[in-house]
């Protein structure tokens, strides 16, 4: 018999085994372990940095606003993440369930595309802590790197940052020979850090005055590009593309979805802990963006250090020191936070043979990936050490963002899928990538039945190869669909919102009614009844929007964030081709056991 098609092969599925006879990382970490990781990750940079620069710079007061709406579209992509983590509670994250629910080529992509945003977020991290103690210490650091280590070339860095370099190789030894007493340090420093929030926020509503958010324009001074003055300065626009940037601000919960092999009960503990985090982030930065903005004017802000800055600008000078430190604290917690799922992501795809091996292999003695968490922690300290913050902070959306999209993907798939549950039980003889469905004769979709599920004129209950199917051909369309209607909003808002020209109501409306007709078609298709100890709520509204948010924020992207990607994702592909496709274990188990006749989860 011929070969499987090579497309069989790039969309073949995993099937995973919970018996434990395959886990080697330690299993010690807890739900507050892990609400105290997703918290550190993401309350770095963000608080300390991110608050001022979008007050001043795109939404005034409104920022508070924009953390909503930010706050929202990441609840949406963390309730698909929750979900997840209780079905398929292994290392990986979105590798693992893109791996599950859609295939192996998709994968790769997905988890060649996470090393990237992990590595270079680190890197970022790295680099932001080096910066604030050097501004601390008046550049002192830039002052003698520039002497000892200048770099010419202008789309990296003017000197090579050791300090960057040296804070993310010694993070990356302590997690690769201490997880448990790194991960107590984290504890730690996460909750002196929310102690310092909670500090800005108590001191800043002392000072507050309302009328900050109420700044007439003939008061603003000339000198600053300050808008049109009040609670929305720069309009309502501005407050949406305010929130595009502090989406990237709740970047990090995710890592706590690549911790499902070291986890005591993942099934519960991880939802519980992503939805924890995202809950106390938020109320971190709607609190510290209100104090901010009610203290001190808007357009004074300073972007680099805001609350250092407000607090001397009122003269409280011990304040400044404070939130100085806690500066600090946060960002190596978040850095930690950062650096936590580089060697997991490795980790995963290591063992399932898409990258070397090497890579995956874990110490008997200290039950973590130690290789890959030093080469993880070279890359990174290097990429600190080479690029400047605003080259590596314009590195880091579109392939979380994808992450994301593919993620709510996958619930979409997994929730109308005729076998939905991963856990399926595997033998040492039994291909892992093969569902136990496949044994199986399966129904042939034919034209006539495709159509006829479309509508489930048969009012099917339990879902089959052909609504299966359905839903996976709907699910397609509506991803174009989102396309489409991002694309028209994001160039014709204007002529829609504003001119309110017929053309472009016709095409808004066509393309808005297509979307909602599709996801109604997925609605009416039958659904798995498997109970899961976490299930997104409103499925298929829920995905749907968090996909076309998502992809909104992805088109928004500039095109030199778009060639990075590229450049990156064709070392990746080249990778795959020569090395990947031919050494996964798919195809090592075909091998080893003899299989001609292969079978392919498509």
């Amino acid at each position: 018999m011929a070969s499987p098609s090579y497309w069989r092969i790039l969309t073949r599925r995993k099937v995973l085994s919970f018996d434990g006879s395959s886990e080697k990382l330690g299993r010690i970490l807890n739900t507050f372990d892990l609400t105290a990781l997703g918290v550190g990750a993401t309350l770095g940079v963000g608080v300390y940095v991110l608050a001022g620069h979008v007050s001043k710079d795109q939404a005034g007061p409104s920022v508070v606003l924009s953390f909503l709406i930010a706050a929202a579209a990441s609840f949406l992509a963390g309730l698909c993440y929750a979900e997840f983590g209780a079905r398929v509670p292994k290392s990986g994250s979105a590798y693992i369930y893109s791996y599950v629910c859609i295939g192996e080529f998709m994968a790769f992509i997905i988890g060649w595309n996470l090393m990237l945003e992990y590595i270079i977020g680190s890197a970022s991290v790295s680099r932001g802590l080096s910066l604030y103690i050097d501004t601390l210490a008046n550049d002192t650091m830039k002052t003698r790197f520039l002497e000892v280590a200048p770099i010419e070339w202008d789309f990296m860095s003017s000197y090579f940052d050791f300090f960057a370099f040296t804070v993310a190789i010694l993070l990356g030894i302590a997690l690769a020979f201490g997880l448990k007493k790194s991960t107590m340090v984290n504890n730690a420093f996460t909750v002196l850090n929310l102690f310092i929030v909670l500090f800005v926020i108590i001191a800043g509503a002392i000072k507050a005055d309302p009328e900050n958010w109420r700044i007439k324009p003939e008061n603003v001074s000339s000198l600053y590009n300050a808008g049109e003055g009040g609670f929305f300065p720069f309009g309502f626009e501005g407050t949406l593309r305010g929130a595009a940037t502090c989406f990237f601000g709740f970047v990090g919960f995710d890592c706590i979805a690549t911790t499902g092999e070291e986890v005591r009960n993942p099934r519960k503990a991880i939802p519980r802990a992503i939805l924890c985090s995202l809950t106390i982030i938020f109320l971190a930065y709607f609190g510290v963006s209100t104090v901010l903005t009610l203290v001190w004017p808007y357009y004074k802000q300073d972007v680099n250090a805001p609350l250092p800055h407000v607090f001397n600008e009122i003269g409280w000078h011990f304040a400044k020191w404070i939130v100085a430190i806690g500066g600090i604290i946060g960002l190596v917690a978040s850095l930690f936070g950062a650096m936590f799922p580089q060697p997991r992501i490795i980790y995963a795809m290591a063992q399932d043979g898409l990258i070397f091996r090497v890579l995956g292999e874990v110490s008997p003695r200290f039950k973590t990936p130690v290789f890959g968490t030093l080469c993880a922690a070279m890359l990174t300290g290097t990429l600190g050490g080479l690029f400047d913050l605003k080259a590596l902070v314009n590195m880091l959306s579109i392939g979380t963002l994808m992450a994301y999209t593919v993620v709510a993907i996958s619930i979409l798939i997994l929730r109308f899928s005729e076998n939905p549950d991963p856990a399926i039980p595997s033998t040492s003889t039994r291909d892992p990538y093969e569902s136990s469905n496949l044994l199986k004769a399966r129904e042939r979709v034919t034209g006539s039945a495709f159509f006829k599920q479309l509508f489930n004129l048969s009012c099917i209950r339990l879902p089959t190869n052909v609504s299966s199917s359905v839903v996976g051909v709907l699910v397609t369309i509506y991803c174009l669909l989102a396309i489409a209607l991002s694309l028209t909003i994001f160039y014709a808002k204007d002529a829609i919102f504003y001119d309110m020209e017929l053309w472009a109501w016709i095409l808004f409306g066509v393309l808005l009614g297509l979307t909602l007709l599709v996801l109604m078609l997925i609605s009416i298709q039958p659904r798995e009844r498997a109970d899961a100890p976490f299930r997104v709520p409103l499925v298929p509204l829920l995905p749907g929007i968090s996909i076309f948010v998502n992809i909104y924020l992805m088109l928004m992207l500039d095109v030199y964030t778009w060639i990075r990607f590229g450049i990156w994702m064709g070392i990746g592909l080249s990778l795959y081709a020569f090395y990947g496709f031919k050494n996964s274990y798919r195809e090592v188990y075909a091998s080893q056991f003899g299989w001609t006749k292969l079978k392919y989860v498509h």
